[in-house]
């Protein structure tokens, strides 16, 4: 794997970072995670939306243009013989002193890699973990480099890499999966918990969201118990890398497949969204930063 850091491309195993980074001894440092279509990142103004917000709320000043960005993301794909990837986009605070600085990180490093997309499984189980979902350490959930709550989850769920863990929080409301956001419907109604419930706000949650509402589908975001995701109808889960993913099962609870659903719905939009996006990006033949993505999408 060849890695940009800060200027230059090294093989992931000379890539390295300083033992006084403060991503490293303090965890100050964000990333964001999507996955190309013909080298085309979607959502890519989303994520980096999302990002840049939340890098000023940890005091980091990180001005990367998009366009440069979108470049390093086609020269990865090139430099590791990639025609479509999951690119992960990594900012660290940067080095600074033995200690907690009162000043902003001025200098952050800025990371970006690739790796081919994975499989993904037409239907997936879950079970609810027994660890409870951890609180944001500010006022909203950042995808930052604080992940052990995910990995102790990943441990308890164990190696079935065909399985999702679902967090409930210490109150016992569902509140999301170990690397996803989660989404039932009941009635054609599209449930999915609140952002209050201190999940993460995911960029292919929010878009799943603004399909909803182009289909005139009801929507309700809350507080909902365990036993309330389990009276639904179809279960499915979200992120930028598998994108939507059907739970055939969760614990002894089974979801059949359904034709004619509004999650069959969802799901062809979503498709018509990625391809209407690469097909606006060819014809363009360049990043063009004033096209909102979201009018790529119409019914």
């Amino acid at each position: 794997m060849i890695v940009y850091k800060d200027g230059s491309w090294k093989p992931i195993e000379e890539t390295t970072v300083s033992v006084m980074d403060h991503g490293f001894l303090y965890g100050v440092g964000l990333f964001e995670t999507f996955r190309t279509y013909q080298g085309v990142p979607f959502l890519f103004r989303d994520h980096l939306t999302r990002l840049k917000k939340g890098l000023h709320s940890v005091y980091i000043e990180w001005e990367e243009q998009e366009a440069f960005l979108y470049n390093l993301v086609n020269l990865a794909l090139e430099k590791n013989n990639l025609t479509d990837g999951v690119v992960r986009l990594n900012i660290t605070a940067g080095i600074s002193n033995w200690g907690l600085p009162n000043e902003e990180y001025s200098k952050p490093s800025t990371i970006l890699f690739t790796r081919p997309v994975a499989s993904v499984p037409d239907g997936k189980k879950a079970v609810f973990l027994n660890i409870p979902r951890n609180t944001p350490e500010g006022e909203v959930r950042l995808k930052s480099h604080h992940y052990l709550n995910n990995l102790l989850g990943k441990r308890e769920l164990g190696k079935n890499s065909n399985s999702e863990g679902i967090f409930l929080t210490k109150e016992g409301f569902v509140a999301e999966g170990l690397v996803s956001n989660i989404f039932w419907i009941k009635d054609d109604v599209l449930y999915t918990p609140s952002i209050s419930t201190g999940i993460l706000n995911g960029v292919t949650r929010q878009y799943i969201l603004h399909l909803a509402s182009l289909m005139n589908v009801k929507v309700k975001e809350g507080f909902f118990l365990k036993e309330e995701l389990l009276q639904s109808e179809e279960v499915f889960i979200t992120n930028s890398t598998q994108e939507m993913v059907r739970i055939s099962q969760i614990e002894t609870t089974p979801f059949p497949h359904k034709t004619n659903s509004v999650l069959n719905q969802l799901e062809k939009l979503y498709r018509q969204s990625t391809a209407q996006q690469l097909q606006s990006y060819q014809q363009a033949k360049r990043v063009d930063m004033q096209d909102d993505e979201y009018k790529l999408i119409s019914i």
